[in-house]
């Protein structure tokens, strides 16, 4: 591997170098021979042995059978230590927190669900605690094993204050001194972001925007919001507070005032989970859903993609109108490459939705991004966080130059 502009060659960073690809190379693979190492990276077999070596030494990769049960050196095939190190993410919502804990291979190891709210116990550093330390001691580790926590919450936390923004329903979170709280509970390095943020970083690695630079992630659920990846990068805002679309004034919808205070917006009133049940009573449709809004619209919209009647036709197509007259305001202004739909009031509407988002979105915009549906969709939220917070510690783990 050679080195890039502006990097010393010495021989001590080439190491690094080929050592950091060859353990990306196993991450993405899985187990791999030595030869097989050597013509992926390049590197001569007498090179590709001694990386291994080296790599083992370190306790990064472990030997792990042979290919296809032949013996001898040359078949031995090699994979990452998954005991190298272990992360964190948690996913908070105004009615749980659920951690997960995941190796340095990025394997889920163990989750633990701790239930909150008004009639939870206990105080937010207490509730987060539980929940990681539930985690952590299903996955047989202790929590000193955890190297780096992402946890994931709806708004934002203003750079500025350390408070957290654009998000009044979840009961707990608003103390000024909470971030120093968790810091000294949790005596590792925590980041906090966006969940909306996390769930396009998870489409970014493992879904539907892998390869892509420039995408939007429409995300509905509890609340309708977005994800803006610029270049590669995800957009925040100067307060953390981009993407935060459910506050966007919409043709269609009453004008919303002061809308932190009310926690709503023009698009969220028009296209929110919680509006498509009264949607649906307004077409006649029986027996809605009831319970919570997001359950209810996700099996309204399942329910409208499967059945061929005139109601549950006009149903979608409404609903898709609602959603294309918001998103139209986004790529008029960001032009993006493609748009994700995820969340579950967005996914569970498949193909069926996104075609209608997709027409209706080319009449309402000039510029006609790509739609599709996520792929990740059982807990993206915590996926994005342990994705996260594993891109940082591998950053760490795999350096072999010091």
């Amino acid at each position: 591997m050679a080195g890039t502009a502006g990097t010393p060659g010495t021989p001590r960073v080439l190491r690094a170098m080929n050592d950091r690809a060859a353990l990306d190379l196993l991450l993405e693979h899985g187990p791999l021979s030595r030869t097989r190492i050597g013509k992926l990276t390049g590197l001569s077999k007498p090179t590709a042995s001694q990386l291994l070596a080296r790599l083992e030494a370190a306790g990064l990769v472990l030997a792990t059978g042979t290919s296809e049960g032949r013996p001898g050196p040359s078949a031995q095939l090699y994979e990452v230590n998954p005991a190298a190190a272990h992360v964190a993410g948690l996913d908070v919502t105004p009615g749980r927190v659920l951690a997960a804990v995941a190796d340095i291979t990025g394997r889920t190891v163990a989750t633990h669900e701790v239930p909150t709210g008004r009639r939870a116990a206990g105080s937010v550093v207490r509730q987060v605690t539980d929940a990681l330390d539930g985690a952590v001691k299903a996955a047989g580790l202790a929590r000193d094993d955890v190297r780096r926590i992402v946890v994931g919450t709806p708004g934002a936390f203003d750079p500025g204050t350390g408070r957290l923004r654009y998000a009044s329903h979840l009961p707990g979170w608003h103390s000024p001194s909470l971030l120093d709280e968790l810091a000294a509970a949790l005596p590792v390095p925590v980041e906090y972001e966006n969940d909306v943020n996390l769930v396009a970083l998870a489409e970014q690695r493992l879904g539907a925007a892998r390869g892509h630079e420039d995408f939007v992630l429409l995300w509905n659920q509890e609340g309708l919001g977005a994800a803006l990846v610029l270049g590669g990068r995800l957009h925040r805002g100067w307060t953390g507070g981009a993407g935060e679309v459910g506050f966007l004034p919409v043709p269609g919808a009453p004008l919303v005032r002061h809308v932190t205070k009310a926690n709503s917006g023009g698009y969220q009133e028009l296209a929110g989970s919680q509006a498509l049940p009264g949607l649906a009573r307004e077409l006649g449709l029986a027996d809605v859903p009831s319970g919570p809004y997001a359950e209810a619209a996700a099996a309204l919209v399942a329910r409208a993609a499967a059945e061929d009647s005139d109601a549950h036709r006009r149903l979608l197509r409404t609903y898709a109108t609602r959603l294309a007259t918001g998103l139209a305001s986004l790529v008029s202004v960001l032009d993006p490459e493609l748009v994700v739909l995820s969340g579950a009031a967005l996914t569970a509407g498949g193909e069926v939705l996104r075609a209608l988002v997709q027409a209706e979105l080319e009449e309402l915009a000039a510029s006609r991004p790509k739609l599709v549906v996520g792929d990740v969709q059982e807990h993206p939220v915590l996926r994005g966080a342990l994705e996260s917070a594993l891109a940082a510690t591998r950053d760490e783990v795999f350096d072999t130059s010091r």
